[in-house]
């Protein structure tokens, strides 16, 4: 991790969860973290936290569901650190939401975030890479356990749709990085049922997360960020395509 001293990550929904702990993390190894998320109050709070440690935490307000603020966010990003070295597509939502009966504006929303959100932030992260003769940056996809395997849990199937657009869009950019020879790197991380706040907002009911939750011992925030450590931690050589990793309770 010493070469990422000193160089910029971009994480998208660095508020809570995976993110804020990824964040916590970077700035502790050294680097200029830019957290972005549309309600960033915690994310700045966190920045406070982490004053004293050997990196930086910026806070960037933005909604991945409006290019306009997608393309501003890079922008600052660029006028205030001169472009990423590493994007963390991170945030991601679900809703209960079936393909015969669902709500048209729920399948939007994730397609949205989970996909089109994360292939604009991709595209401008290779973008400022490429102009800054960075030749050795990463992407990481924030994925799931759902988009390789599907479960019989029908409310979940759109979601579950999205993340395996994630899954194609993983090898998609791995393909295009390598056509135009460069060696910046993508990584799919895709773990199991993870203890954050995702499953509440998911089914928008804080006792049926937390029955979730206490069926068996789940992933942490923490399991997920060393994944993710790993595979930016790797020589530049070493192209770790996907990591998937679940609860050892987990049966699906």
């Amino acid at each position: 991790m010493e070469r990422w001293v000193g160089r910029v990550a971009l994480i998208t929904g660095a508020s809570v969860g995976i993110g804020a702990a990824l964040a916590r993390r970077l700035v502790k190894h050294g680097m200029k973290v830019v957290g972005c998320a549309r309600n960033v109050q915690q994310i700045q709070a966190l920045a406070d936290e982490l004053k004293n440690e050997k990196g930086s935490l910026t806070a960037i307000k933005c909604d991945l569901t409006k290019e306009e603020e997608i393309l501003d966010m890079f922008s600052k990003v660029k006028a205030e650190f001169g472009g990423v070295d590493i994007c963390v597509n991170n945030a991601g939502l679900a809703h209960e939401s079936l393909i015969l009966s669902g709500e048209t504006q729920q399948w939007r929303e994730m397609l949205d975030v989970n996909v089109l959100g994360l292939s604009i932030c991709s595209r401008e992260a290779v973008k400022q890479m490429r102009e800054k003769g960075v030749d050795d940056g990463h992407l990481i996809l924030l994925n799931s356990m759902s988009g390789h395997r599907i479960t019989n849990y029908s409310p979940g199937h759109f979601y579950k749709a999205t993340k395996f657009m994630v899954t194609a869009l993983t090898e998609c950019l791995r393909q295009e990085l390598s056509e135009i020879k460069s060696h910046i790197r993508v990584t799919g991380i895709s773990p199991g049922r993870v203890h954050t706040e995702f499953q509440q907002r998911m089914f928008k009911d804080k006792s049926k997360a937390d029955a979730i939750w206490s069926a068996f011992k789940t992933l942490e925030a923490d399991d997920v960020v060393d994944a993710i450590i790993y595979a930016i931690g790797t020589p530049g050589h070493v192209q770790v395509h996907d990591i998937l990793f679940r609860p050892t309770e987990q049966s699906t």
